[in-house]
């Protein structure tokens, strides 16, 4: 079983039992209950269910683990025969959750 999720405009599969790293959720401290409620699609052993563009009733429960930060991305400005070079990096920082329960309608 698992289920298409859409949080702050990115899609994440999720299946139960499962570590997930979604979009950074501000006031959540490890521990917390987090529920989804917004699933774009849904598969059980009963057949797969497409939302339009929601499935109606189903629902994502998770368990927050704590912070984690991506890959470091590295953005690089040269202008030549200016002497001008310019470097930054960027870590984008993430939620990790267990997937506790996916509820279905």
């Amino acid at each position: 079983m698992y289920a298409v999720v859409d949080i702050k405009g990115e899609q994440v599969v999720m299946r139960e039992g499962e570590k997930v790293r979604i979009p950074f959720q501000a006031g959540l401290e490890e521990g917390a209950t987090l529920e989804l409620d917004r699933v774009l699609l849904l598969q059980t052993e009963k057949g797969t269910k497409v939302g339009s563009p929601l499935v109606e009733g189903a629902k994502v429960s998770l368990e927050v683990a704590g912070r984690a930060r991506g890959r470091k991305v590295l953005v690089y400005k040269k202008k030549r025969r200016k002497k001008y070079r310019r470097r930054a990096g960027h870590r984008q920082v993430y939620t990790e959750a267990v997937v506790a329960k996916i509820q279905g309608a």
